[in-house]
């Protein structure tokens, strides 16, 4: 089975950084795209970065461009993104997902717990 499970979250003061790890199993994760979403309360899921299977491409919402980075290590089956500069409106429940690039938005359909990040002073 798919299972996902993100990591690194945490209280940070705004114009503060946080990493965020995603651990990936039951699927080749090698030949996927992976992306991180997040959903606020309130809000719809969004995506906020992908990164293609390779790593040779990559995409970034407006709101965090410049700000966040997406990386993957593919020995490890593992997806990271470092989030720099971070402001109040960050704050979501941050998730991971293999990611389908030619029509957008995630491939499977179960979720991991994902990882609060708020941002606050």
């Amino acid at each position: 089975e798919v299972q996902l499970v993100e990591s690194g979250g945490g209280l940070v003061q705004p114009g503060g950084s946080l990493r965020l790890s995603c651990a990936a199993s039951g699927f080749t994760f090698s030949r996927h795209g992976m992306g991180w979403f997040r959903q606020a309360p309130g809000k719809e899921r969004e995506t906020v970065a992908a990164v293609t299977w390779s790593g040779e491409n990559t995409y970034y919402a407006e709101p965090v461009k410049g700000r966040f980075t997406i990386s993957r290590d593919n020995a490890k089956n593992m997806v990271y993104l470092q989030m720099n500069t971070l402001k109040p409106e960050d704050t979501a429940v941050y998730y991971c997902n293999a990611y389908q690039g030619s029509q957008g938005g995630e491939v499977f359909g179960s979720w991991g717990q994902g990882t609060q990040v708020t941002v606050s002073s």
